[in-house]
């Protein structure tokens, strides 16, 4: 059985001294012979391991015919950020792992074979959507995943769409909170702007709740509200010394670094520190994306520490090898309990200690335990921690209306609709865990929020 098409790769020792892509892409030969591995499947399950439902057969086919343009037309019925999706969802969990191929050997390598057809096509500049317009006004909180492919389903279904992002560019997590070398935002800024292109609007600046409240929109005329503010609350590990200088959480991290490019001050004046002996507390993607961030900024040594065995770790397979390939060293089975300051309160070691199995819960994950007396110091000058996030609670502090569970995402019905009636909600503010889960939230949203309109005479 034939193997996949491997993605040539820039050397690590190279790679990791700037913020470029690892890989270009496959070339088009190297296409051609990854799209021919197809079987073309008489019912194919790569279809159903899609959270958006791309018809990935018939998009692999036009790419076996050296047909580009016609696979991301394919593309773009279900997903309007084919390039995006290339280079960051986690195929392997999804339609990867359900391709047939799979089974006995290696799967077909989708998200490489997306991502080549997108770039062909942003090169080319291909588009023919016509979309008959109406008058209905429809507002999206927020302009990450979930509300760029909410907006952008429901630009294609007439609607007079305005998004509404409360910093000062579009992207979300998409933006912020992947690095460059993985997301290009040149590539995220051209998928955007095809959506402008169709005619979404864009109100950046606004934060909605305090610049606007859910009420003025309605008052301004909009007929439903799509709320994906994501979730920006960072999780801290609640032991001594988090508040010490030189503790990060992810997410200001890479903030700092991604959106407002601290990575190349001084010509842009948002400066970051640049830690020696960095520690990451964490073993998802945010964790690794902080830590070959690190790596790329200065650090000598970079340590990521996880309180679970490797096999455990959230993190793509891919983005751990390249970590490892860039000297990330991995201390895995280990938590911290204590973080030690200098006598100006700078950070100076960790302690940490060892962990051993315990027993699998409820779920059938495995829970660990601490080894008691095993405590030990790592030195740093800089700590990272990459524990998750939380909803950010400013819109539902300020909307009463909006039900929220206990740990803070709003509640919703089978059709996204939130407490108040035609205001909606999708991605990490009902706890969507990836990209590519918001964006298939965006899309179920936008069919529930069409299907209400009409059903309540909106239209």
């Amino acid at each position: 059985m034939s193997q996949k098409i491997k993605m040539l790769e820039r050397k690590s020792h190279i790679r990791k001294k700037d913020f470029k892509q690892i890989s270009a892409g496959y070339t088009q030969k190297e296409m051609i012979k990854e799209s021919k591995r197809c079987l073309q499947c008489e019912t194919p399950m790569c279809i159903k391991g899609c959270p958006v439902g791309v018809n990935i057969r018939d998009f692999i086919r036009y790419l076996s015919q050296n047909n580009p343009i016609e696979a991301v037309k394919v593309l773009n019925q279900k997903n309007n950020f084919p390039a995006v999706c290339g280079r960051v969802c986690p195929q392997e969990n999804q339609c990867e792992k359900t391709c047939i191929l799979g089974k006995k050997g290696e799967s077909i390598s989708i998200g490489n074979l997306e991502r080549y057809a997108a770039d062909v096509t942003i090169k080319n500049d291909f588009d023919d959507i016509v979309i008959k317009k109406n008058d209905i006004k429809i507002a999206i909180i927020g302009s990450g995943p979930a509300g760029l492919t909410c907006g952008g389903d429901l630009l294609k279904m007439g609607y007079n769409v305005t998004i509404y992002e409360s910093l000062h560019d579009t992207g979300g997590v998409l933006r912020y909170g992947i690095p460059e070398f993985r997301l290009p935002k040149k590539i995220l800024d051209i998928e955007i702007n095809k959506l402008k292109a169709l005619g979404l609007k864009v109100v950046l600046n606004n934060l909605i709740g305090k610049t606007k409240t859910i009420q003025n929109l309605f008052d301004d005329g909009y007929k439903a509200i799509f709320i994906a503010v994501g979730a920006g609350l960072p999780v801290f590990p609640k032991i001594p010394g988090e508040n010490l200088n030189h503790i990060y959480c992810s997410n200001e991290f890479l903030v700092r670094v991604n959106l407002m490019r601290s990575f190349d001050f001084p010509n842009y004046d948002t400066p970051v520190y640049r830690g020696k002996n960095v520690i990451i507390i964490g073993g998802g993607n945010t964790a690794i994306d902080s830590a070959r961030t690190a790596i790329r900024l200065g650090a000598e040594s970079v340590k990521l520490v996880y309180r679970r065995s490797e096999n455990e770790m959230p993190a793509r397979k891919e983005e751990q090898k390249h970590a490892k390939e860039e000297n990330v060293e991995f201390i895995t089975l280990t938590n911290p309990v204590k973080f030690i300051g200098n006598e100006k309160k700078f950070v100076k070691a960790v302690e940490c200690i060892n962990m051993k199995f315990d027993k699998l819960d409820s779920s059938g994950r495995k829970n660990f335990k601490e080894i008691v007396g095993s405590n030990y110091l790592i030195d740093t000058d800089m700590v990272i921690l990459a524990l998750g996030l939380r909803p950010n609670p400013i819109l539902t502090s300020l909307t009463k209306e909006l039900h929220t569970n206990k740990l803070g995402y709003l509640t919703i019905d089978n059709n996204f609709m939130t407490s108040i009636p035609a205001v909606f909600a999708g991605g990490d503010i009902v706890g969507g865990a990836t990209v590519i889960e918001a964006m298939g939230m965006g899309k179920q949203a936008a069919k529930a929020i069409d299907n209400y309109l009409k059903i309540n005479n909106k239209l």
